[in-house]
């Protein structure tokens, strides 16, 4: 029962986290806990400072809001209004008796209702008098057969309930709200068959994924299909990242072993290691396969906080020595050692200490003192199990200490699933992973996804399909980010 107060009341009023500092945070207030008097303020630092005069400073009277000049934003992307300001003592002031010598400009960010832009395409429909035959230009095409939507439409649609999570009903509101009276089936439409273009480029960069020798894979849950009247089921998406910063959400119906042979396949390049959490389809992938498995250190170091209300100093002391691995990791970051470099500083530097946090392990589980019961004893049995796992690391420069890479690229999913709760359909899940599995690949590339879908919508139509691994997020920036494809909105915007 402490155990589970203890967790609820860090669930209300305590953070996640299960890094050391959390636990230093003496004036945290347990639950139940009250404060009969007000804490005594603060006394205030005082400094002594020599008594002196300053002249006040003299500023032109144009320099006013100088600091905001510095623009803020992209003059290249961003559309600009200029509004002129006339000096309001100078009005009266007849125009031939002034010399504008220079101008001060000052940015305001401002906002309309609603950025939406329909494009009217005017056709002349001509004759010619010598032979009497009438002419007029085909309609544009659009990436979407008989659609009235432009791509930039689409893109914008996309981008706004997958990256900002925004549901279509929401979207269809500010349409509305718009003057743009459209039906949300429409919408719905829109979103499926612009998945359908780029499921391909989801299947490439899934298979690009499958040839890395490292890889890092988790499980993370959606409410997708109904079970019955007003239920769902639940499935998962099983998020694998590559060694070449791609990310892809594979969607199964259910968490079952059989999904992660499907999701990596049975054939891996040599030297292959699988980074995982301690989910023990990994390991039973990993061992049928043949690859090496290894496990992450910060779900090991959940293990542990988890069980800070039964033994608050001894998990205490096994955080002060996980954080010492983690700061030497730190320290190779900021040294940006790779290869050999890099595995010579873990042996030298981490492995004395991972020996001897668990030669502590062991020592801890022969005191007799601890049930088995007991959350600390379990924290332990789990670590001392994964030891081998635990210890890939030293080894091999590529393999990371933990998936946290890996669990901020899915963080997505749960961002996802506080706005639009579940998906109806098991079809609008996948949609969801492929959707996501682009634009957080386009995320780690540092591409912008609207400027990304806008021309690979356009491009995948006519690209070969041999050569359809170059419209993934990775390639693209090399081969088409430069001289990329855009809308007819933004011919007219240049």
């Amino acid at each position: 029962m402490q155990h589970r107060l203890a967790w609820f009341e860090r669930q209300l009023f305590g953070s996640n986290s299960e890094r050391l500092r959390v636990l230093e945070n003496e004036r945290q207030l347990s639950l139940g806990e009250i404060v009969s008097t007000p804490a005594p303020a603060a006394a205030a630092r005082e400094r002594v400072v020599a008594a002196h005069t300053r002249r006040v400073a003299q500023r032109d009277a144009a320099a006013v809001g100088e600091a905001e000049s510095v623009p803020f934003f992209d003059e290249t992307r961003v559309p600009i209004e200029t509004i002129p300001v006339p000096a309001p003592e100078l009005q009266e002031v007849p125009s031939d008796q002034l010399e504008v010598i220079g101008e001060k400009v000052s940015y305001r960010l401002a906002q309309r209702p609603g950025s939406y832009v329909v494009l009217k395409y005017v056709r002349p429909v001509v004759k010619r008098r010598d032979t009497q035959q009438i002419s007029c230009a085909p309609a544009p095409q659009g990436v979407l057969e008989g659609s009235r939507a432009d791509v930039s439409f689409i893109a914008g649609l996309l981008v706004d309930k997958f990256l900002y999570h925004l549901p279509l009903y929401r979207q269809h509101q500010r349409l509305n709200d718009s003057g743009i009276r459209i039906s949300r089936p429409w919408l719905t439409q829109l979103v499926s068959q612009g998945v359908g273009l780029l499921e391909p480029i989801y299947a490439a960069q899934l298979d690009s994924i499958r040839e890395s020798r490292v890889k890092s894979m988790d499980e993370t849950p959606i409410k997708a299909g109904r079970v019955g009247h007003g239920k769902m089921k639940t499935a998962y998406f099983w998020p694998i990242y590559g060694e070449r910063d791609e990310v892809c959400f594979p969607y199964f119906p259910s968490r079952a072993h059989q999904h992660v042979h499907t999701a990596l396949g049975l054939r891996q390049v040599p030297g292959s290691v699988l980074l995982s959490d301690g989910y023990a389809a990994y390991a039973s992938y990993a061992a049928k396969v043949g690859v090496t498995h290894a496990e992450c250190w910060s779900h090991a170091r959940r293990e542990l906080f988890e069980a800070q209300a039964m033994e608050p100093d001894r998990v205490h002391e096994a955080l002060e020595q996980i954080a010492a691995i983690y700061a030497i990791e730190k320290e190779i970051r900021e040294r940006k050692l790779v290869g050999e470099a890099k595995r010579l500083h873990r042996l030298t530097h981490s492995k004395p200490r991972v020996e001897m946090f668990f030669g502590w392990v062991d020592r801890q589980l022969q005191d007799q003192g601890l049930l088995p019961s007991n959350p600390f004893t379990k924290a332990l049995g789990y670590v001392r199990h994964r030891r081998a796992q635990l210890q890939v690391f030293l080894t091999d420069p590529d393999v990371p200490i933990d998936t946290n890479h890996l669990e901020r690229a899915l963080r997505v999913i749960p961002m996802g699933r506080k706005n639009w709760n579940f998906c109806w359909t098991e079809l609008g899940a996948e949609h969801v992973g492929i959707m996501q599995s682009l634009l957080v690949t386009c995320r780690l590339h540092d591409i912008d996804p609207y400027d990304y879908l806008v021309d690979v919508l356009q491009r995948v139509a006519v690209h070969p399909a041999s050569r359809v691994a170059e419209l993934t997020p990775r390639l693209w920036k090399q081969h088409f980010a430069a001289s990329r494809l855009y809308s007819a909105l933004h011919t007219l915007s240049v």
